[in-house]
């Protein structure tokens, strides 16, 4: 594939879920006719309220549910038709991190457990050399490897959020979907998983989908971004322009929302990105 080729490609697409009750009525599009670029190396925001169609968005692209219509391309091959058995391949490529850091970990699994279980169900797993992938997957995200005995209860948040982003790392995937990765941690802890969030795309070349519903957190985080009203997109463009000079009435609204970062609040080299 062409360098310059996007490594995700996302075209008029449509998400729509059932109705309920024995005459259900027609429902309106989660997501009405979306479209975006994701390149390597770079981080677009989907930004919008509670129902906007973030999630639904991700979710389509992870292959988590079947869009109605519309084209979604990896590296230039569609996703929306390709058999499960030939979707299931290629989802290492495309790994969720997900808002909750303690609801996304099976209680019952321990860290080391958690994080070598896609190397399991995607049959990469070695006797021989997987306890020390486990080990260097921890001291990736910055975890000591000797929590990997632990259980996600004995876990702090900012922690348990470590643990999935080594999860997700595992299959050593292209792309990754942030669904509010940092939403339910503490302000003090925010900041660490940020900077190392910006440090594994440096380092890797991943490619973020950043779905937030907080402008002041993404003109930090994200060097684009997509406003997401009722499914449908508002305003796209730089994230710095569309944080700092809205131009479409619900993304001032968001603006005029959004907390306001203290000086120096210690975002990261992330901050940068424009």
């Amino acid at each position: 594939m062409d360098d310059d080729q996007p490594l995700l490609r996302v075209r008029d697409l449509v998400v729509r879920y059932p109705g309920t009750g024995r005459n259900p009525v027609p429902v309106a599009p989660a997501v009405d006719g979306v479209s975006f670029d994701l390149r390597a190396g770079q981080t677009l925001a989907l930004v919008g309220e509670s129902g906007s169609g973030k999630s639904s968005t991700a979710a389509a692209v992870t292959g988590l549910l079947r869009p109605e219509s519309g084209s979604v391309r990896f590296r230039g091959r569609e996703l929306t038709t390709l058999p499960e058995r030939e979707l299931r391949a290629l989802r290492p490529a495309l790994q969720p991190v997900f808002q909750d850091p303690y609801g996304s970990l099976s209680p019952r699994l321990r860290v080391r457990d958690a994080v070598a279980e896609p190397l399991r169900v995607q049959r990469r797993w070695d006797r021989a050399t997987g306890p020390a992938r486990v080990d260097a997957l921890l001291e990736r995200v910055g975890l000591d490897p000797g929590l990997g005995a632990r259980l996600p209860h004995e876990l702090s948040g900012g922690q348990c959020q470590r643990v999935g982003i080594a999860r997700a790392l595992a299959c050593e995937p292209e792309v990754l979907v942030l669904d509010e990765p940092v939403s339910a941690l503490d302000a003090s802890v925010r900041a660490g998983v940020l900077n190392l969030l910006t440090e594994l795309q440096d380092d890797l070349g991943l490619g973020y989908l950043f779905i937030c519903h907080d402008l002041a957190l993404v003109r930090h985080v994200a060097h684009d971004a997509l406003v997401l009203r009722e499914g449908r997109i508002v305003e796209s463009g730089p994230a710095r322009r569309v944080c700092t000079a809205p131009e479409h009435a619900y993304t001032r609204a968001l603006v005029a929302a959004a907390p306001v970062q203290a000086p120096g609040a210690g975002l990261g080299p992330v901050a940068s990105a424009s």
